[in-house]
């Protein structure tokens, strides 16, 4: 605020100053007050000078830990599954869609169990990618990508995560961008009228290699134009984001970087996938080979993604995506979840 005048400080009357004192006691002990509520305490006076203060709540972390439904291999229904993931220590289950699996059914269960669907993988991404040469097979790709939406929705998630596109000898690098550009723009408006969102996943598919080249297609869908840049950014990480697989990047790329491009300002990072990788194993016995660790025993920098957590404040779902068991197999993968994404002490 701008200094008062001289004249505004002199018409003011003197203040006493055993009174100024006294009040700005008063105001010290409001503030000690007020900072002790807000830190989740609430103090109570239950006797001239005493104080009683409840211990605070804790928050929830950060992170929620969810699994695919095909890990889940005991339990003899659908609600059995789910309340053996819940068990386990899982918060979520992502599912197939569309599949063959009763909408109804998965909703009763959800609910039996107490479990969140926070959403579903595309199942035709790979057997109908939209960088297909054939626009028969775009197109089935697409309607198959508008299904799991409405089914996502249905089952009360909000993200679906697709693979993007294919590129091989007969899918050309531009081609593919260009044709699952026009493809993801075409289901836009579904993805709006439903708030079911998308989440562009990396894998092995020869595409999107680099997290400054996955930005820029992420923005090639949501921003067209330069005039409806301003209009377009805002809100759009909620519709079109990235699904991003720490153990899928570390055979060729640092999480940090990837993390720090898409998860920084533009906050594209919606969702993360877990799995171990090793390059060391990988190094000796062949890529696929490193994927033969656990998680958190191989050489994932995972302190990287802990601390980038810690300092964006990214809050969200993490899911594992290793192979499943029973019971004892799944508590195991939730508590080594827990140890490299830094949710509990141990």
């Amino acid at each position: 605020m701008p200094n008062e005048t001289d004249t505004n400080r002199q018409s003011r009357p003197a203040i006493d100053r055993r009174r100024f004192l006294s009040a700005c006691a008063g105001a010290s002990a409001l503030a000690v007050g007020l900072g002790s509520a807000r830190a989740g305490e609430r103090v109570a006076s239950t006797q001239p000078g005493s104080l009683v203060r409840e211990p605070q709540v804790p928050k929830p972390p950060p992170v929620r830990k969810a699994l695919k439904f095909g890990m889940i291999n005991e339990g003899d229904s659908i609600a059995d599954k789910l309340k053996i993931a819940r068990d386990a220590g899982f918060e979520g289950v992502e599912f197939d869609a569309p599949s063959n699996l009763d909408i109804d059914e998965v909703l009763k269960a959800k609910d039996a169990a107490g479990i969140d669907i926070p959403g579903v993988v595309d199942s035709a991404h790979w057997s109908k990618p939209l960088s297909h040469p054939d626009p028969e097979v775009r197109l089935a790709g697409r309607h198959a990508l508008e299904k799991a939406l409405y089914d996502c929705k249905a089952l009360g998630g909000s993200q679906v995560l697709l693979v993007p596109a294919v590129v091989n000898a007969d899918v050309s690098y531009r081609d593919a961008f260009d044709r699952a550009v026009t493809e993801i723009r075409r289901v836009m408006p579904l993805v709006r009228e439903t708030g079911v969102g998308i989440a562009l996943e990396n894998v092995w598919n020869n595409f999107l290699l680099s997290p400054l080249e996955a930005k820029r297609f992420i923005e090639a869908v949501v921003i067209p134009t330069e005039n409806s840049v301003r209009k377009s950014r805002e809100g759009y990480h909620r519709l079109l984001g990235w699904y991003f697989d720490v153990g899928n990047i570390w055979r060729y790329g640092w999480p940090a970087h990837w993390l720090e491009e898409l998860g920084g300002p533009s906050r594209y990072i919606s969702r993360l996938d877990i799995k171990g990788y090793s390059r060391a194993k990988a190094d000796k016995e062949g890529k696929w080979a490193g994927f033969g660790v656990e998680i958190g025993d191989g050489d994932i920098p995972w302190e990287t993604v802990r601390a980038w957590i810690d300092a964006s404040g990214w809050t969200g779902w993490a899911t594992a995506e290793v192979g499943g068991g029973n019971r004892d197999r799944l508590a195991d993968i939730a508590s080594r979840m827990d140890r490299v994404l830094g949710l509990k002490n141990g």
